[in-house]
């Protein structure tokens, strides 16, 4: 029986027998069609082997979005990992992001230059040789036994605790790889790579959506290095290093262990920020950054009460309330709302606030609702000497606002959740993802968002904070991890009702879905023991604050 198939933007064929993605491919031609790595069906993430049987609406993704962009990097890293068993012997683990790539080490050792070059070589070599990325279904115990054989016991034992019954796992040479999402169709695709030697481990360079056809900048902080390295030992010594790890403790009646101790790491690490603020006499104003859901306004209330355990008078200021009235805020070049340019914000105001405060004059700050989209009166402020302002917000580091303030008289602290625990050893949890879910929670309770609106403008928060914070990272003294081992688990039964809301016509359909089939890997721990301080309350309410 003949059906119909639409490309977006492009023809529609007619076909009485199944059609794969790659034959639309080459029979639509679209624009920019040698970066094509995937494509959507009916709204669904598909990998371009993908046939349809049916009529459908289909849309190509190239490395130009965001979500061809990600199915780039994980097919790079399914390559890094085949090359690296070629070049070494043996199997390396990814331990985290830096400088917009991954960083990877060697649990039997450092990884030197020529271990670098050796496995660039074996790269390439399987980048000439167009290797399929094999896609196939199998049931869950046949799966299981793949990645036993294999020596992949953590992805294995991961399967056992989520249940996801078939599974989807892709074959390249005699290696099986689970990346719980589409993969390119071959090690073809993949031309714009690099490797960078970085302490014992090696950073996988990749392109992003701000620089798609070459690699970025490579901007490797001491700082932030020194952060990651402090996470990734601690969740050695708690055993927390894989999901299938947080699920044994969860299962073994772990869970509020796991919390306080969390909870815990995150004091001591404020603690000790609060110590070094304290140790210079002339900060006046400690200016908080970081990307939209990391955390900001609840760190900056838990910072204010450890300056004053230090015996520091501190005042908090949120620029979120300094945001222009909803019909006067800038629109992008789609026409939609920009809520991530600095024009977002009543500059003018904030500045001449900010002077006046530091003067020593009472002003009286504005309260923004988030609802209605405009600004009231709010609070009346003043700074007496010896006061401590915090001012929290993503503009917080950039030099429009802090600039004029002398070095010796700010402090800066970048604020983010950096990293977390890994779904196994070559997939971590991506902390654009930990941060969209934060913000779907929060936007529905406190916002009055959709999930659907949430996750279209998504893809603008992710561009906007490349451009705009995380630039400024630089100017911080220092950077905060806001992850925490189990929020994850606690936002898992806030996250599946709201994205089953997204109906599924809807273009980001495919997008809610790829989010609910990862959280079926994650364990539920309930929120009833997660204290009232978290920053995780941000985000699913019963915080002590008001955030």
């Amino acid at each position: 029986m003949a059906f119909t198939v639409k490309v977006k933007d492009g023809p529609v064929f007619s076909s009485d027998v199944p059609i794969a993605g790659k034959h639309v491919l080459s029979e639509s031609r679209p624009d920019g069609a040698d970066n094509v790595v995937a494509w959507r069906v009916n709204n669904y993430l598909r990998p371009l082997d993908w046939v349809i049987e049916d009529s459908a609406e289909v849309e190509f993704v190239d490395t130009s979005s965001f979500e061809g962009m990600e199915v780039y990097r994980r097919s790079l890293s399914f390559m890094f990992v085949l090359a690296c068993r070629k070049a070494l012997g043996r199997d390396v683990v990814l331990r985290h992001s830096i400088s917009e790539g991954d960083y990877w080490e060697d649990p039997e050792g450092p990884l030197t230059a020529e271990n670098r070059d050796a496995i660039l070589a074996a790269m390439a070599d399987l980048a000439s040789r167009d290797l399929p990325f094999v896609r196939r279904v199998v049931s869950l115990d046949k799966a299981r036994k793949i990645f036993e054989r294999q020596g992949s016991d953590e992805v294995a034992g991961l399967f056992k605790w989520a249940g996801v019954d078939p599974v989807e796992l892709y074959r390249c040479t005699d290696m099986y790889g689970y990346y719980y999402a589409p993969l390119a169709p071959s090690t073809g695709y993949l031309k714009l790579y690099d490797l960078r030697t970085l302490g014992p481990g090696l950073v996988l360079r990749f392109p992003t959506i701000n620089c798609p056809s070459g690699l970025p900048l490579f901007r490797a902080s001491k700082n932030l290095s020194s952060v990651f390295l402090e996470y990734a030992r601690w969740l050695e010594v708690l055993g927390l290093r894989t999901m299938d790890s947080l699920h044994k403790k969860v299962a073994d009646g772990k869970g509020l262990e796991v919390i306080l101790i969390s909870e815990a790491f995150h004091a001591r690490n404020l603690g000790h920020i609060a110590q070094e603020i304290s140790s210079r006499p002339d900060v006046k104003v400690v200016a908080i950054a970081g990307p939209s859901g990391s955390g900001k306004t609840t760190l900056s209330e838990r910072l204010k009460i450890q300056l004053q355990v230090c015996g520091k008078r501190p005042v908090t200021l949120a620029m979120d309330n300094y945001f222009v009235d909803r019909e006067h805020t800038p629109r992008d070049e789609e026409g939609n709302y920009d809520f991530e340019v600095l024009e977002a914000l009543e500059l003018e105001l904030l500045e001449d606030h900010l002077k006046r405060l530091l003067a020593g004059e009472e002003v009286r700050i504005p309260q923004f609702d988030f609802i209605e989209g405009r600004k009231s009166p709010g609070r009346s402020l003043r700074l007496l000497p010896g006061d401590i302002l915090i001012m929290e917000g993503i503009h917080g580091l950039n030099d429009r606002i802090t600039g004029a303030i002398p070095k010796a008289e700010r402090f800066g602290i970048f604020v983010s959740p950096l990293t977390g625990v890994y779904l196994d050893n070559h997939n971590r949890t991506s902390t654009t993802d930990n941060r969209l879910l934060r913000r779907l929670v929060r936007d529905a309770r406190t916002r009055g968002h959709s999930a659907e609106s949430t996750l279209t403008i998504w893809p603008k928060v992710i561009k906007g904070a490349m451009k705009y914070v995380f630039p400024y990272q630089k100017r911080a003294d220092v950077m905060f991890n806001t992850s925490l081992p189990y929020e994850l688990s606690a936002l898992r039964a806030y996250v599946d009702p709201i994205l089953h809301t997204v109906p599924e016509g809807s273009p980001v359909y495919g997008d809610a879905q790829r989010l609910m089939t990862m959280m079926k890997f994650i364990p539920m721990i309930p929120s009833e023991d997660i204290p009232n301080n978290s920053i995780i309350r941000e985000f699913i309410g019963g915080s002590c604050f008001d955030v």
